[in-house]
């Protein structure tokens, strides 16, 4: 359940963050009576997140036999490449997010046009809202109560964490913020990045296509089921989500597991330290 909070907490942080910059905006520019579009289109977004999250499971739930494994394997993947652009894109243009939105709102305004801040409200909170789908997927296939529970809790505490930044006036350094969170995500990542190859590797044994020795074992750890430490206990489920553990692994996992963190460690933590020497 960690895990699905720091997803939801951050995308949903993002989501009150780039609503308060248009509102924000639009006090500025003494048009506030255009707010009620961009709630509009906010309402719209949150709608259709909910539909496409609604939608998925119900896929899911259709699925059989061999179809779920790869099902769940390419959504691993395709989540793991979302929250590896969604990271970067952050590292590299999340301190220019303000000025850009402010760039399409005044064109927007200019041209008077309702429709149009309607639409763009919601096509930014909807991408980080379907983003947040994205994510949570493979989550939501194996433990779906759990993720439901952390998806909720995250948002509601993104909001009163956005409530208090904007309204109450605490101070609070975002670019750390966000920084000590990529990390934590990037980790995320990893462990979910080896849950993907691990699916498609059971999706092949499955369909009887045979990988030779990445498909064998790198690892089997002397745990019971029953155990708080294996990766479906209490404990160790939390590691499994935050870090990737899991008491059995093949060398497929293994290696896209530590490929990954490999690449995408070093990176967030240059493109962020770049970044703040740039500002000195």
């Amino acid at each position: 359940m960690i895990g699905q909070f720091l997803l939801s907490f951050r995308e949903a942080l993002e989501a009150a963050l780039i609503t308060a910059i248009i509102l924000a905006y639009m006090k500025k520019t003494e048009k506030n009576w255009l707010s009620r579009y961009v709630w509009y289109g906010v309402y719209l977004a949150v709608a259709a997140s909910l539909v496409s999250g609604t939608s998925i499971r119900y896929l899911y739930g259709g699925l059989t036999g061999p179809i779920q494994a790869l099902f769940e394997g390419v959504a691993a993947i395709f989540a793991v490449s979302v929250l590896s652009t969604m990271i970067y894109w952050m590292a590299t243009k999340g301190r220019e997010l303000k000025t850009e939105v402010e760039r399409r709102l005044e064109a927007i305004v200019t041209r008077g046009t309702t429709f149009a801040l309607i639409s763009f409200s919601f096509i930014v909170i909807f991408r980080e809202g379907f983003e947040t789908v994205l994510f949570l997927t493979p989550f939501l296939l194996t433990d779906f109560v759990g993720t439901l529970a952390g998806a909720l809790l995250g948002m509601v505490s993104s909001l009163v964490f956005a409530y208090a930044i904007f309204v109450v006036g605490i101070k609070i350094d975002i670019r750390k913020f966000f920084y000590f969170t990529s990390i934590l995500l990037v980790l995320l990542a990893g462990g979910l990045a080896g849950y993907g190859v691990h699916e498609l590797i059971e999706y092949s044994k499955d369909v009887g296509f045979e990988l030779g020795w990445l498909g064998e074992h790198a690892y089997v750890l002397n745990v019971p089921k029953n155990s708080l430490l294996h990766h479906k206990g209490v404990i160790g489920s939390i590691l499994a989500v935050m870090f990737g553990y899991t008491v059995n692994a093949e060398w497929a996992t293994v290696l896209v597991h530590l490929a990954y963190l490999a690449i995408a460690l070093p990176l967030v933590i240059w493109v962020y330290k770049k970044q703040r020497d740039t500002r000195k």
